[in-house]
């Protein structure tokens, strides 16, 4: 697995106190968000070694079937006949994600109002609450996002007044900078908070050390909304790969 790679599964994986490591695959389960395929995952199948039809499916019974899950797919996972594998367990093509990637050059920042804070208990709960509502999140993810601070991620709001109104982080190792949880309210998009925000992580890597700041974002599809996506093309970021998304609904209910 390339550093990047590393370094962007380390940034989640370090979210899921439960997250459960077999043979070079991750497995990702969110209880507080059991119907997003984002937050339940599978990752690093066929990566170090070729996959196997044992290590498949002893990654979908870890995860549990009463969770949609993506089963993450890198362009240089083996062997070919993994996608058959999967389609004859049911799964699906879903939303691939595009990576990129950029240097540590600043990037132009937009006039704004809005002051930026870090993030420390006295602003977790908003930034949870702001990340799971740009998300579209239920409202028991904001918890776990807002615990990002407390397990290696560097946070910061932006404030319009004393109203909160954007949030976004930044996780680093191995000289990478992984950028992440970039939300905005509906209310206080077009204030420049975004821009804001990733000029303060582009300073903050570059000081702690960084050579490397990577990011993802749904792959670009006709029917799909891709603002984010040129957002990050704007702020200096190259496309690197789709990483395929293959995914499997929920088989059973959650007992309450």
């Amino acid at each position: 697995m390339k550093r990047e790679e590393r370094v962007s599964l380390a940034a989640y994986s370090c979210l899921y106190p439960g997250a459960v490591e077999l043979g070079g695959v991750t497995v990702l389960r969110a209880d507080a968000a059991p119907l997003s395929p984002m937050l339940n995952q599978i990752v690093g199948l066929g990566v170090d070694e070729p996959a196997t039809e044992h290590a498949l499916d002893a990654a979908l019974a870890a995860i549990g079937e009463d969770v949609n899950c993506y089963v993450a797919v890198s362009p240089d996972a083996g062997p070919r006949e993994l996608a058959d594998w999967l389609r004859g367990r049911g799964l699906a093509p879903g939303w691939g994600w595009m990576s990129f990637r950029r240097g540590l050059d600043d990037v132009p920042e937009r006039p704004t109002a809005l002051r930026l804070e870090r993030v420390g208990p006295s602003e977790a709960e908003a930034f949870g609450r702001i990340v799971a509502t740009g998300y579209g999140l239920p409202d028991a993810a904001a918890n776990w996002a807002a615990g990002a601070y407390t397990v290696g991620w560097d946070c910061w709001l932006a404030l319009d007044g004393d109203e909160p109104a954007a949030a976004a982080g930044v996780y680093m190792a191995e000289g990478v900078g992984y950028l992440g949880f970039a939300a905005t309210l509906p209310e206080h998009r077009g204030k420049g908070g975004q821009s804001a925000l990733l000029a303060t992580r582009v300073r903050h890597a570059r000081a702690v050390g960084c050579d490397l700041l990577v990011t993802e974002t749904g792959e670009r599809r006709d029917d799909l909304p891709s603002s984010s996506y040129r957002n990050i093309l704007r702020a200096g970021f190259t496309e690197v790969t789709v990483r395929a998304n293959w995914l499997r609904p929920a088989r059973v209910t959650q007992t309450p």
